[in-house]
């Protein structure tokens, strides 16, 4: 309906006027500004003394790191490695580790969601352990294994297991009733119902698990490395008996960075299942 020369309903956004892409500059924007905001307060303050004495500016920093990033294999012996071969070596422990919590966590957890005689055997062990500090099991851990490398991936594996494990459990648990019953009227096995109405079902949470199981192994390596040799760990605790501040925050940044990278890859298949999943 038109009045005189003011038409009513829907108003038409101009082609290209993306809502979506607007607020990504938006916050683009706001992410620089804050860092220039946070390097500028960094610098100033490093040089004016107001930080400990010893802390490096931001500028001395960034150029360290751009040192490292630059020159990342080199190899001078054990004790004196380039930033990316105690990368890959963090990244080994973290994968290896990882992977075998996995293949650990994901059957046993659709196994407690789906059985309450699982779920009441298994449920104590879940809850003792749980808690335990990663690093509790350090000491343990290179007394039994006598070994620095198998140690750390047995650090991972034990710290990893549980939010998967949990997370699955909680999926499993929680498929719709119906989705099972038709599966039975159709005279689908335990096993392709498992495999074909369960997991699918469950996969969002699944992944979910997996994720935060990420987190925490990249999380426990750098403090168990410390103590093992060799690592990004073992990187930054060389440079604090050396006392230089700076090729720490270096390693902190490219821990950070690394960490953002591993999360935004499962965040894309959160999203990608959870997708396949409402499609």
């Amino acid at each position: 309906m038109a009045l005189g020369n003011v038409t009513t309903g829907s108003i038409r956004k101009p082609v290209g006027d993306s809502p979506y892409l607007n607020e990504n500059l938006r916050a683009f924007a706001l992410f620089m500004l804050s860092l220039a905001i946070f390097l500028l307060g960094w610098e100033m303050g490093a040089r004016s003394g107001l930080f400990a004495k010893g802390m490096p500016t931001a500028s001395a920093t960034l150029k360290e790191f751009w040192w490292w990033i630059t020159h990342p294999f080199f190899d001078n012996g054990p004790n004196d490695l380039g930033i990316g071969w105690n990368l890959l070596i963090s990244l080994r422990r973290v994968a290896i580790g990882y992977i075998l919590a996995s293949l650990v966590a994901v059957p046993l957890g659709i196994l407690i969601g789906i059985s309450p005689v699982a779920y009441k055997a298994f449920n104590p062990y879940v809850q003792l352990l749980k808690p335990v500090s990663p690093l509790a099991w350090l000491p343990l851990g290179l007394y039994i294994l006598r070994d620095s490398e198998q140690t750390g991936i047995f650090i991972i594996f034990i710290s990893s297991i549980w939010p998967t494990l949990i997370n699955t459990a909680f999926g499993v648990a929680s498929v719709d009733q119906d989705y099972l019953d038709v599966a039975n009227t159709l005279g689908a096995s335990q096993l392709r119902t498992i495999f074909k109405v369960i997991i699918p079902a469950a996969l969002p949470n699944i992944v979910s698990g997996l994720r935060i199981s990420m987190g925490i192994a990249w999380l426990v390596i750098v403090a168990a490395e410390m103590l093992l040799g060799t690592g990004l760990g073992y990187f930054i605790w060389n440079e604090w008996n050396n006392l230089y501040i700076p090729n720490i925050l270096v390693a902190i940044f490219i821990i950070g960075l690394v960490g953002l990278l591993l999360d935004s890859i499962f965040a894309a298949l959160e999203k990608f299942v959870a997708f396949g999943r409402n499609s």
